[in-house]
């Protein structure tokens, strides 16, 4: 079979040759810490993938977030932070080692309407010439004969807005400025929704793909309210066009526990949850039982268990080793593989994943 085949063979619960071979990246630190990526010059996720010899998956899509971005500057420096505008136009703190963490936002440059209406006239523009695409270049670059998936991107509903206002932003505006809110999630329908129109007709796409981040641990951080009357329903409406170019199989990256937000997802047509973080929500197992064929699930494969060494890992492996064979479900550790899982367990997962699931060989 080909990359392509095993791939929507193995999403749609049909047989397969193998396991579609994957995984999500590692940390930045790891290119620096690995000995295996050190010794063989291997600096980033793109090499990684080559070099463990995984199968290939590609992406296309629009500009359908904000153009031109802030610009990304230093603003001032501590002994051990630096303040950065970002390219969302909030003011980050970042270490000043560079570690891979999760900035320390300190302000926003969109926080009351006015904000919006100026950002939204000089940043969102439908007629900006960057949102016209060369579809036939992307036809070029992913004929139609391809042998290897290829999904388009059907942006985000809320994740990216969480990131311009911040979290405590979001959570001040829906209540303190609920239309500016609705015009924001609106703005980033219609820009995906104008994307999907240039490239479905032309372009033989595989899935949809999405990007959230609006769960933590404990569930969501937007409330069901703005879920179900503001965001579900723009769901839906670029669920229609990629359900009426034949497209029925779409994924969202969401972190956290997602479990109240299945249910509008499925609803919508977003059926597969990727990379699906263990630790905040659930076993996949549970959701797979839970709702049969109607879901999938990409990744999984806890990462906390694999840096416990290899009688975990192998534990773990065995636990989803079902999920596997009824198909559904592609395996892969839940989101970056961090820097404390020792590299020879790590090739040792990959190894196990080949002799359990008939993976082609890393490295090979």
């Amino acid at each position: 079979m080909s990359d392509r085949e095993r791939f929507n063979q193995q999403m749609h619960y049909q047989s397969a040759d193998r396991c579609f071979n994957m995984e999500f990246g590692y940390w930045n630190e790891n290119f620096t810490l690995w000995d295996i990526f050190r010794d063989n010059g291997i600096r980033n996720n793109a090499e990684a993938d080559v070099f463990f010899n995984f199968d290939h998956i590609a992406g296309t899509g629009g500009h359908v977030w904000l153009h031109p971005t802030f610009a990304q500057e230093t603003v001032a420096e501590t002994a051990t932070t630096r303040i950065l505008m970002n390219a969302d136009g909030l003011l980050a703190e970042v270490p000043l080692d560079g570690h891979d963490t999760i900035p320390h936002y300190i302000k926003a440059s969109v926080v009351t309407p006015d904000d919006w209406r100026r950002v939204k006239e000089e940043r969102f523009r439908r007629d900006d010439p960057v949102r016209r695409l060369d579809v036939a270049a992307i036809v070029r670059q992913h004929p139609p004969d391809r042998d290897y998936p290829l999904g388009v991107n059907c942006g985000s509903m809320i994740g990216k807005i969480r990131d311009m206002l911040t979290f405590e932003g979001l959570a001040y505006a829906i209540y303190d400025y609920p239309d500016m809110i609705e015009d924001m999630v609106e703005t980033c329908c219609v820009l995906v929704e104008d994307a999907l129109d240039q490239i479905l007709p032309h372009v033989d796409v595989d899935f949809g793909t999405g990007w959230e981040d609006i769960c933590f641990k404990n569930g969501p951080i937007i409330n069901m309210d703005l879920y179900t009357n503001v965001v579900q329903p723009r769901y839906k409406r670029i669920g229609n066009k990629l359900h009426a170019a034949g497209i029925d199989l779409w994924y969202t990256d969401c972190d956290g526990d997602v479990r109240p937000f299945i249910p509008g997802f499925l609803d919508a047509g977003i059926n597969c949850l990727f990379p699906y973080e263990v630790n905040s929500c659930v076993h996949p197992a549970e959701l797979l039982d839970e709702y049969g064929q109607d879901l999938r699930i990409m990744g999984g494969i806890d990462k906390l268990e694999l840096a416990k060494g290899r009688k975990a890992i192998q534990a773990y492996l065995q636990s989803v080793d079902r999920l596997v064979a009824r198909g559904g479900y592609i395996p892969f550790c839940d989101h970056r593989c961090p820097p404390d899982v020792p590299p020879d367990d790590y090739l040792y997962y990959l190894d196990l994943k080949q002799r359990m699931w008939g993976q082609s060989p890393a490295n090979s």
